[in-house]
């Protein structure tokens, strides 16, 4: 039983990263992408709350692009950990629902939380049309599969949107740091901040290195998880098998 839960987990894992490339480019990952551009933003936002800041607004682009607006202090950790948390803190994010997922039972749970913390950013900071329009119907359809839908939809739906989060977030810093720098992204501005703008490659393998790290732990915590709750299933059994036992011997 253990070996069949560990690799279902698995091969439900493999089946979302296979899908997920298939489908990259294709309108179907499209709002899922918006998903991650959320997590990057109000990570940017938590950041700077942590730092005693406040947000003043997010915005979501059709293009795929956002922005966080915020006031925090000017002190120069504030500033590097705030420009830090936009990548790493949406891969953060999709690598914890990627676990939830996969080792709790608390699917539905999770789609909630998700869904209601989407709103309240929208009410709360979201103040141009694209963005409180798909902010709102992202929300919805969380709150929608939460209460309507089985929950072995909420799982699939939480794996492939946290295994998305994480590849995207991946591929985004490679994009926007690597392949494109000096294009005024997070790492740019730590690079000038430290006075160095050729910095910014540098610090984008950095973080494509710690987001990897990141990634590679995350499948192996939600890969083993399967084979945890399975183990747990198989100790409740054994008392009632001797429990029979018993009886038939009594008999």
């Amino acid at each position: 039983m253990k070996i069949s839960e560990s690799l279902r987990n698995i091969l439900a894992l493999g089946g979302c990263v296979l899908a997920a490339y298939l489908l990259w480019d294709t309108p179907l990952l499209y709002p899922l992408k918006l998903f991650v551009v959320i997590l990057h933003e109000m990570s940017h936002g938590l950041a700077a709350l942590i730092c005693g800041g406040r947000i003043v607004e997010i915005k979501i682009d059709p293009r795929i692009g956002g922005l966080c607006e915020y006031l925090a202090p000017p002190s120069f950790f504030c500033r590097v950990f705030i420009a830090s948390a936009g990548y790493l803190g949406s891969m953060a994010l999709g690598s914890l629902i990627l676990i939830l997922a996969a080792r709790t039972r608390f699917d539905r749970h999770v789609s909630l939380v998700i869904g209601i913390v989407v709103i309240v950013l929208t009410a709360l900071y979201v103040r141009e049309p694209f963005g409180i329009v798909f902010c709102l119907l992202f929300g919805i359809f969380m709150l929608v599969a939460a209460r309507f839908l089985p929950g072995s939809f909420n799982d699939w739906l939480l794996k492939f949107l946290g295994m998305t989060s994480c590849l995207y977030a991946v591929v985004d810093i490679k994009e926007d740091l690597i392949d494109r720098s000096g294009i005024g992204s997070d790492a740019d501005a730590i690079a000038n901040m430290l006075g160095f703008p050729g910095l910014s490659v540098a610090i984008g393998i950095a973080w494509i290195l710690l987001a990897l790290a990141i990634l590679v732990l995350s499948f192996r915590i939600a890969g083993s998880g399967g084979a945890q709750e399975a183990a747990g299933e198989d100790e409740e059994e054994k008392p009632a098998v001797r429990v029979r036992k018993i009886k038939k011997q009594q008999d």
